[in-house]
């Protein structure tokens, strides 16, 4: 956020923060949260790079659209490992699946 965004807020009475510090949580669990909305991103950019709809990737994964909505939109339901197989499912490789962790980008 720029400095004179944030200033302009503090001034109006809002307190600017962290989501950490919003949810009160600890280092560890706030880093849970970003992997996973991390490969829920990779998810959807890796879908959508192989011109695949929600539909045609439910099936691959033997699930429904609908899951894999909340599966893209890191859904509290959906598991970390659900977001890795299903990765692994459409042909990432471990060195890519690292990428998506990572942040890099082909």
């Amino acid at each position: 956020m720029k400095k004179d965004k944030r200033a302009r807020l503090e001034r109006a009475g809002w307190k600017v923060g962290t989501v950490r510090e919003l949810l009160g949580l600890s280092r560890a669990e706030e880093a849970l949260v970003e992997l996973k909305l991390i490969l829920s991103r990779g998810l959807r950019e890796r879908r959508t790079r192989r011109r695949l709809t929600q539909a045609q990737l439910a099936r691959l994964l033997k699930s429904s659209q609908s899951r894999v909505a909340k599966m893209e939109a890191g859904d509290p339901s959906v598991s970390i490992d659900l977001l890795i197989r299903s990765l692994l499912a459409m042909g990432t490789t471990q060195r890519e699946l690292a990428q998506v962790i990572a942040h890099k980008t082909r």
